[in-house]
């Protein structure tokens, strides 16, 4: 028997909206990931970046379940001794709730240079203005999952 592994030539990138309002962090993050890393593709490599790019709107109304809006909490450390800080995702979400989802779908993506690239496809806005993009969307179809 002889394995080869596929190697796409050309890969086609798409732009999907998604739209935040009522949905729960981490579900939305692991779809997120998946569009990122182009799991949804049958051209899909692990080792070659053929992911799509991806637009969420309404971050703002991202909703945590639970009890986690006040006992999930955000760790940040500056390098310096002492220089940890824990924050909670209540204060997270009214001052900017793009870095909460930012930083669930980075944890999703693989450790790598590979992820690195991926994170530069994703475009989280707070609210409904994502008119920046309206010229890569009129190109393509428009799609909304």
């Amino acid at each position: 028997m002889i394995f080869k592994t596929y190697l796409p030539k050309h890969i086609d990138r798409q732009w999907y909206i998604l739209d935040a309002t009522s949905q729960i962090l981490g579900r939305l993050a692991v779809k997120i990931a998946r569009l990122l890393n182009g799991k949804n593709k049958l051209i899909f490599t692990n080792h070659i970046d053929c992911g799509d790019f991806v637009i969420v709107i309404n971050a703002s109304r991202i909703v945590l379940t639970g009890k986690k809006l006040d006992q999930k909490k955000y760790f940040t450390y500056s390098g310096y001794p002492g220089g940890g800080k824990l924050t909670p995702y209540s204060v997270i979400m009214k001052k900017t709730p793009e870095k909460a989802l930012f930083s669930a779908v980075k944890g999703m993506l693989q450790k790598n240079k590979l992820a690195n690239k991926q994170m530069k496809r994703l475009r989280i806005f707070k609210d409904n203005n994502y008119y920046k993009h309206i010229a890569q969307l009129s190109n393509q179809n428009k799609t909304e999952r």
